[in-house]
């Protein structure tokens, strides 16, 4: 049997790991994103996810879009922090 932290690893979800974010090389999109940014640029791009998420959560996926603002701010806290 498969641990459910494990499971849940290996599964896409929309949030975290959206499976059509993957890149055929296993790489997801937000990690390339991050690469070919500065920090500055790479900061900035998460404020502006964070504003459509939070421009679009009432008309279109509620708490998804809530939990992807969230998820676009620790990104964001983490390049400051490295």
């Amino acid at each position: 049997m498969v641990h459910e932290d494990f499971k849940e690893e290996l599964m896409p979800n929309n949030v975290e790991h959206p499976g059509h974010y993957v890149g055929t090389e296993g790489l997801e999109c937000i990690e390339a994103i991050r690469n070919a940014l500065t920090e500055v640029e790479f900061r900035g791009y998460c404020k502006g996810n964070i504003l459509k998420y939070t421009w679009r959560e009432a008309g279109k996926n509620g708490d998804e879009d809530l939990q992807k603002v969230k998820m676009y701010a620790d990104f964001a806290l983490e390049a400051s922090s490295e």
